[in-house]
């Protein structure tokens, strides 16, 4: 099963090109456009559709993926806070076998963390061949919420390094090159920034706020963050015109709407590992022999 064409170009921060944040729409619903001028549902019915689609297809994919071991997928998720990451996770991984995906968040780095290189603690992290990752944020996080407050590179501890614009830059490279040696060895990114907007996000904070089973999802440090929304605009911008590449390109997912949020990085994620073109593995004439031979002894025992 396959995303529209269409769909993937307008999504892609194409290699190259800036990301230009500002004209992609977080209320868009790209995946709806066609079915619902057609007058064939409700966007939310359609989305839930698609998204039910490529949960099932993604639980089929999955298997051939453990089955192959030739190959790991990651799914890279960063947003501003409420724009939906954990809800993305639980809907379009809920049909996945648990045994072949793993999901790691990433906070704040601890003293062990910090002693190492920014990319150490995902490297640890990283999917075998075989499986899924997932990063609920990642180490984009050191050209993110570190360029926002660098402050924090007081506690890395980076000798010799000045924090002007060009650390922002080496990191960059520093992602690029990660990334495409990931690339070369298996392992296929899928890099999704949950993009919603300003007023949305004021509205999620609020029902949080508002709605006394969920006040516990509300964090001082939310609002904090919030204050600093043009700083982050500026950062995401910057990181993803940067860091998209023919290997590893961003995808910018409209995120005002959950349910398309949901269907869309759903779609992503198939469409990552369909283009494997991964087929059951296929067994010598030997192990067919021995195979056989199992199948004949056990067949016996019934007679």
């Amino acid at each position: 099963m396959r995303v529209d064409p269409h769909i993937l170009a307008a999504l892609r921060v194409s290699p190259g090109q800036a990301a230009r944040l500002a004209d992609r729409d977080p209320r868009s619903s790209p995946l709806l456009g066609h079915e619902d001028q057609a007058g064939k549902g409700r966007p939310r019915d359609l989305a839930d559709h698609e998204l039910a689609a490529y949960t099932a297809a993604l639980a089929a994919t999955q298997e051939l993926l453990w089955a192959n071991g030739t190959h790991a997928v990651l799914l890279v998720l960063q947003a501003l806070d409420a724009a939906g990451k954990d809800g993305t996770i639980k809907h379009v991984m809920s049909g996945v076998n648990p045994q072949g995906c793993e999901v790691t968040s990433f906070k704040q780095p601890s003293a062990e963390e910090l002693a190492h290189d920014f990319l150490w603690r995902a490297a640890k992290a990283l999917p075998a061949r075989g499986r899924i990752g997932i990063f609920n944020r990642s180490y984009y996080e050191e050209v993110l919420v570190v360029r926002v407050h660098p402050e924090l590179l007081t506690a890395e501890h980076l000798a010799g390094h000045e924090h002007g614009p060009q650390l922002w830059h080496q990191r960059y490279e520093d992602i690029n090159a990660f990334e495409h040696h990931l690339h070369r060895n298996g392992v296929r990114l899928v890099k999704c920034f949950l993009h919603v907007s300003r007023e949305e996000q004021r509205r999620r904070l609020l029902e949080r706020l508002e709605d006394p089973p969920k006040r516990w999802k509300f964090s001082e440090a939310d609002l904090a963050e919030r204050a600093h929304w043009d700083d982050y605009q500026l950062a995401y911008e910057e990181a993803l015109t940067a860091t998209s590449t023919p290997w590893a390109p961003w995808y910018v997912v409209p995120a005002d709407h959950k349910h398309v949020l949901r269907a869309l990085v759903g779609g992503l994620l198939v469409e990552a590992i369909d283009r494997l073109d991964l087929a059951p593995p296929t067994v010598s004439a030997e192990r067919a022999a021995r195979l056989e031979a199992a199948r004949a002894e056990l067949l016996s025992e019934g007679t």
